[in-house]
């Protein structure tokens, strides 16, 4: 009884324990890894899949482990419409197998990729700050 108990645990250990909702999503980035402020490389890549809680993505070339890394990823949904975005993501790369990476997030905003002029005129610089599940799970209707 005690030995049957001790499998199943094992087997819900071994699972996929991740808490955040994955969406299996192909969107341009472009990726900065970064040490000590300081710019080491670049490149770009798309995304595999992505969540609140990180984003696996194929950089092109490996990355090592541990680094920090800054994306920009090209979003596929425009601002009122009218200003295309970019979600901006910084982590840390948690694991790297030759060309995929995976990264924790650690701080992510929404910016617009360019000064393109709304129907009053102006300029849209900044998009809000939206919460990363209400992002998503809007994601997730489209």
């Amino acid at each position: 009884m005690g030995w049957e108990r001790s499998a199943a645990e094992a087997d819900s250990i071994c699972g996929d324990r991740r808490q955040d909702r994955r969406y299996q999503l192909q969107l341009d980035v472009r990726w900065k890894l970064i040490r000590r402020r300081r710019v080491l490389d670049s490149g770009t890549g798309h995304t595999l899949d992505l969540s609140s809680g990180g984003i696996l993505f194929d950089a092109g070339r490996h990355l090592p482990e541990g680094l920090n890394v800054e994306l920009a990823v090209t979003w596929p949904v425009l601002l009122h419409d009218v200003a295309p975005m970019q979600l901006v993501v910084y982590g840390r790369v948690k694991r790297s197998n030759g060309r995929l990476v995976a990264m924790q997030s650690i701080q992510h905003e929404f910016r617009t990729t360019g000064g393109t002029p709304n129907q009053r005129g102006t300029t849209i610089e900044r998009a809000p700050v939206l919460g990363s599940r209400a992002v998503l799970g809007a994601l997730g209707k489209l």
